[in-house]
């Protein structure tokens, strides 16, 4: 125990609450000044610190004139209590539900738990209202990812996204037999088509890069703390991209026929698309984005109703492809 002030008669959560009050009010605060003010040795200051941030608070650590100080990256006092109407309730109920592609994740884990939280406040009538809820739409994801595989490198990597801690990523590429490593400040995660991507720039390649959450095979959060850039924008970045791959953008015209044209029509596929409506019911859609395979692939997709009329390049692209699958099926070409 810390010479000085007298072992404090008080418990554990009497203790959190003043160490919580303590961070709060000084910019840093040393385990020296937590144990000098709790009357506890550093041992135990340790372990009411694992306590307060294993309750969600975001307490970081950082070295200050040589010695390690830690302090809360928000004012926790200055936040006020958040309440929610019985309709926002319904609202929140409704889109967990639609949130299955996250199963495995530690994000999964996170959203339950807060529907935990609200439900041990409700009255029993509302939490089981709250559940039905939950249950009255059904997502249908196909091809959706396993990411239990991948669940402890997920929650490394939310805990470096929260506190902007750098990462030592051990990535596994596409085609790739052995994983390469990249330094990464994590900016961003991107949900696309069920599947989960991370944003960062690597260091070692000068450059902002994605990597597919699934082909990650190791997360060592480091103790350097990253500044995200003024001028990142994620959604700006990838406006000029089909999907996630950024590339020279194509100014794309696709006709489809009128027994596809109502499954396309009305839908946003890309920011910059414009609709054309044909007499005999077809449709010409045109955009100008990045992502050629993404975009050979959608077109595919769609078989013999989706014609590709521009660019030329996309379209012998689309017609190559098209000719090696009838080859496939024994089907002659010209």
């Amino acid at each position: 125990m810390q010479k000085g002030k007298p072992a404090k008669k008080y418990s554990q959560a009497g203790r959190v609450h003043d160490l919580i009050r303590l961070i709060e009010a000084r910019h840093g605060v040393t385990l020296d000044e937590m144990a000098e003010e709790t009357g506890v040795d550093r041992r135990t200051v340790h372990r009411d610190l694992n306590v307060i941030h294993e309750a969600g608070y975001p307490l970081i650590s950082e070295w200050l004139n040589g010695r390690k100080a830690y302090r809360f990256l928000t004012r926790f006092k200055d936040v006020p209590p958040i309440t929610f109407t019985l309709q926002e309730l319904m609202a929140l109920s409704f889109f967990r539900s639609q949130l299955s592609f996250l199963d495995g994740t530690p994000f999964r884990e996170d959203l339950d738990a807060v529907f935990r939280k609200i439900n041990s406040v409700l009255p029993p009538r509302y939490a089981a209202h709250m559940e039905r809820i939950a249950d009255v739409s059904l997502p249908l994801l196909q091809g959706r990812r396993d990411y239990a595989p991948v669940a402890g490198h997920l929650e490394s990597l939310r805990d470096a996204l929260i506190y902007q801690y750098r990462v030592r990523l051990s990535y596994r590429g596409a085609g790739k037999g052995r994983a390469s490593t990249y330094e990464v400040d994590p900016y961003t995660l991107v949900f696309y088509k069920g599947g989960l991507y991370l944003v960062g720039y690597a260091h070692n390649r000068q450059a902002i890069r994605t990597f597919a959450a699934e082909r990650i095979t190791g997360v060592e959060v480091r103790k350097e703390r990253f500044e995200i850039p003024a001028d990142y924008r994620p959604e700006e970045r990838l406006r000029g991209a089909f999907g996630i791959v950024e590339e020279e953008p194509l100014e794309v015209a696709i006709r489809f026929s009128p027994g596809v044209a109502h499954a396309v029509r009305g839908r946003v596929w890309h920011p910059s698309q414009t609709e054309r409506s044909g007499a005999d019911g077809s449709l010409v859609l045109s955009f100008s984005a990045g992502g050629k395979m993404e975009i050979v692939s959608w077109v595919l997709s769609y078989g013999e109703h989706a014609e590709v009329l521009a660019p030329a390049s996309l379209r012998d692209e689309v017609g190559a492809a098209a000719r090696r699958m009838a080859e496939k099926y024994g089907a002659k070409t010209s």
